[in-house]
């Protein structure tokens, strides 16, 4: 005779959920922490021109961007295929600048006016004329704080 019966019913017993809910929110936190949103979705080729000498803005949130260049194959259709200018998620006149640069100012306070600057994201097979536009009617406004956005490497690269 033994001493130990085997359990005829061997079941797992079932598993703990109770801890689900904190890892699921745990990451859900960590993914709303990480998660970088984009500002605007660029609507036109940008490969920016090359410089060897550059330097990074320090506020960011100072900064008002314009890009210009062709539009993307996603709104050739639509757009064309001359250079645009794009403000936030739009295609511009260029005569939509003013009013673009004049609705900035306006949500900054005032002794961040001053400090503001326009940044020109133009893509490097971008007509001059279109830049020399844009300049004019930024001139035309007192947006005299340009900054040109370029990637790092050797300038010289761009005319081969």
């Amino acid at each position: 005779m033994s001493k130990f019966k085997k359990k005829k019913g061997g079941e797992l017993p079932a598993i703990s959920t109770a801890s689900l809910p904190d890892i699921v929110f745990m990451l859900l936190f960590f993914f709303m922490v990480a998660t970088v949103m984009r500002q605007n979705t660029l609507m036109i080729e940008n490969k920016l021109p090359m410089a060897d000498q550059i330097e990074k803005l320090d506020k960011k949130n100072l900064v008002m961007y314009i890009y210009a260049g062709k539009p993307s194959s996603r709104y050739s259709a639509s757009a064309g295929s001359q250079a645009r200018v794009q403000l936030n998620d739009k295609f511009a006149d260029v005569s939509d600048i003013k009013a673009f640069i004049l609705a900035e100012r306006a949500t900054k306070r005032e002794e961040e006016i001053p400090a503001l600057t326009t940044a020109l994201k133009v893509d490097g097979e971008t007509n001059m004329g279109l830049v020399g536009d844009i300049k004019k009617e930024l001139r035309d406004i007192q947006a005299l704080k340009i900054n040109y956005t370029t990637r790092t490497g050797a300038a010289i690269d761009n005319f081969k």
